[in-house]
């Protein structure tokens, strides 16, 4: 009986230890299967150009159909307070792409060029700046940028590509390297530097008209100068016209254009098929990259004007031409996150969508809006201190990591994208220069409760223009207006009959005593609180005032990237897909390799 009860109990030991190992096999597998749904996931990236935060269903509108977006929301963390860190495509876009305010690397303005305005200008993002695209792929990411990118290109020659997207850190790119402009469009009016361009017209008719008078003058003998003369007038005349007329009246063919990598393949850009395009290049570059980890940095030319949409969208939305370009573009987020599903790398990677900034109320064809709604809040696009033209949307999705509907109330901002991204790929933040941003983890993942924005500061080219302070213990938001713009007509809440409204000049006014919101109750900014309400106007004034001091001293000197010397036309730089100026081409070739 011994040795029977022996072997029982070696029998049951044996079957324990089997059955731990099991236990510890599926406790492993289970920290392996979590361990690789958290680290080095895929990371997909989205922004719309000019949107405005109240376009979309999830934040409050109920007549424009956005429901992939909204989808998104759902699966994803939405943020309310989600703020550019710029009122503008380029500034914008170079904040949001170094985790640093723009003027840190010359990429804002202190005159009227506030963002790139040509292909062939020597401006743009300089090579000593660190973008994420450069760390990821320092960390074994494969790194697309598709879309629109207007962060320059050339240096000093047509093809030295300095500030090409290749060069910060992105393996493949296919798009825009400027940004759509009403010039792209045949059969609209030209707004590109239009005050300019008026006035060069108007310059070269006054001439003209002078020459004109001095030949009548000639010809009736009222005047007597040699014919030799008047012909070196006339040629001074038609030398200024053909200088200026050389890049205005090509501008379709100059900043319209598509490139892959670094060759021209469309120039001038055929504007119909440009979101296909876009779309098939982002899905195939998802298709290419599945194996992982990629970056895939979607820039969307959607909902800029000329708001270019394609047949199957014309029409169908409730808020004519700008509508039906919202719902095009909600469509193709769709597509691309289709993608995204198709390849199973949905609980894989950590989605992204959000806008450069807010919408552009000035955008207008006489009583029609062509802009977006920015929802309850004041201003829009180009306007650095109201909440309108800075308030974005931010909805962050990675399954199984952050939870689904949760909503955060916080102030973050895009440039936070920068250290979240770079955190996530186990990467470093470069510490030699100042980083604005902060990673976003600890809150999406609801590890904190509040923002690590204690201030933010709110730029109109390089003037700041206001500064918000969130109070940690009570929770409460203020705002402190130094500089706000003048709207015009009054009440119209923009500065209609201008492009733009003004950063400095004769165009803003300058607050002394500063303007203050509490934006806990009124988001809006409708009621500021007057100097007189008693201590607390002093109080939040004084402090918010102090952190303006200490962020100032932060300000370095740098080379202004956007001085009329970099933004001017360069022949020598334009890209260019024949030989200069027989500039135009069509080539549609399938992808290529990363």
């Amino acid at each position: 009986m011994a040795p029977t009860a022996q072997r029982r109990r070696a029998a049951h030991a044996a079957r324990d230890s089997l059955n731990l190992l099991l236990i510890m096999c599926l406790l492993l597998k289970t920290c392996e299967l979590k361990s690789a749904n958290t680290s080095k996931p895929n990371i997909l990236l989205i922004m719309a150009d000019d949107l405005g935060i109240g376009d979309l269903g999830c934040y409050g509108n109920d007549t424009l159909r956005t429901p992939n977006i909204d989808q998104l929301a759902e699966e994803g963390v939405r943020l309310t307070q989600h703020l550019a860190a710029a009122p503008l495509c380029t500034p914008s876009r170079a904040a949001f792409l170094t985790g640093r305010h723009a003027f840190r690397s010359g990429m804002d303005a202190t005159d009227r060029y506030r963002a790139l305005q040509w292909n062939a200008g020597s401006g743009g993002l300089p090579q000593n700046e660190t973008t994420f695209a450069r760390i990821l792929q320092g960390q074994g990411y494969t790194t697309g940028l598709i879309g629109k990118w207007h962060q320059g290109v050339n240096c000093a020659s047509r093809n030295d590509h300095c500030h090409h997207p290749l060069h910060h850190g992105f393996d493949y790119f296919y798009g825009m390297p400027f940004t759509l402009v009403n010039d792209c469009h045949p059969d609209r009016p030209p707004s590109l530097d239009s005050g300019l361009r008026a006035r060069l017209w108007l310059y070269t008719q006054i001439m003209a008209l002078g020459v004109l008078t001095i030949v009548a003058g000639k010809a009736c003998r009222l005047i007597s100068i040699s014919w030799k003369l008047v012909l070196s007038v006339a040629t001074l005349v038609l030398l200024f016209f053909t200088s200026w007329y050389a890049s205005f009246g090509f501008v379709r063919r100059w900043n319209c254009i598509l490139m892959r990598n670094h060759e021209v393949t469309e120039q001038p850009m055929v504007l119909e098929r440009a979101a296909s395009l876009v779309l098939k290049e982002a899905v195939s570059f998802i298709a290419r990259n599945k194996q992982g980890p990629f970056l895939l940095f979607v820039s969307l030319l959607h909902v800029h004007i000329p708001l270019v949409t394609t047949e199957r969208f014309l029409g169908k939305s409730r808020h004519g031409l700008y509508g039906d370009n919202v719902e095009e573009m909600d469509w193709l987020v769709g597509e691309i996150l289709n993608a995204v599903e198709e390849h199973g790398l949905k609980n894989t990677t950590l989605t992204y969508f959000t806008s450069d900034h807010g919408g552009h109320l000035q955008a207008r064809d006489g009583h029609v809006q062509l802009g977006g709604w920015n929802g309850i809040y004041r201003g829009g696009k180009g306007m650095a201190g109201w909440e309108g033209g800075i308030r974005v949307p931010g909805i962050f999705r990675w399954p199984g990591v952050l939870p689904a509907g949760h909503v955060i109330h916080e102030p973050t901002s895009l440039m936070d994208v920068f250290p979240t991204v770079v955190q996530l790929a186990g990467g470093q933040v470069p510490q030699d220069r100042v980083i604005d941003g902060r990673s976003l983890l600890p809150l999406l993942r609801g590890d904190a409760e509040r923002s690590a924005h204690e201030f933010l500061f709110h730029y109109c080219g390089q003037y700041l223009h206001a500064a918000r302070w969130h109070e940690k213990d009570s929770g409460r938001l203020w705002k402190v207006h130094y500089t706000t713009p003048d709207f015009h007509p009054e009440g119209a809440g923009a500065c209609r009959g201008s492009s733009m409204c003004p950063c400095s000049g004769a165009g803003v006014t300058h607050h002394d005593p500063p303007l203050l919101f509490d934006l806990s109750g009124d988001p809006s900014e409708a009621r500021p609180l007057s100097p007189d309400a008693g201590p607390v106007y002093r109080e939040v004034v004084a402090r918010v005032g102090r952190a303006v001091r200490e962020h100032r001293r932060s300000v370095r000197p740098v080379p202004e990237q956007l001085s009329f010397q970099n933004v001017a036309w360069k022949p020598w730089l334009q890209p260019c897909c024949g030989p200069f100026p027989f500039c135009a081409c069509s080539r549609d070739a399938d992808p290529g390799e990363t």
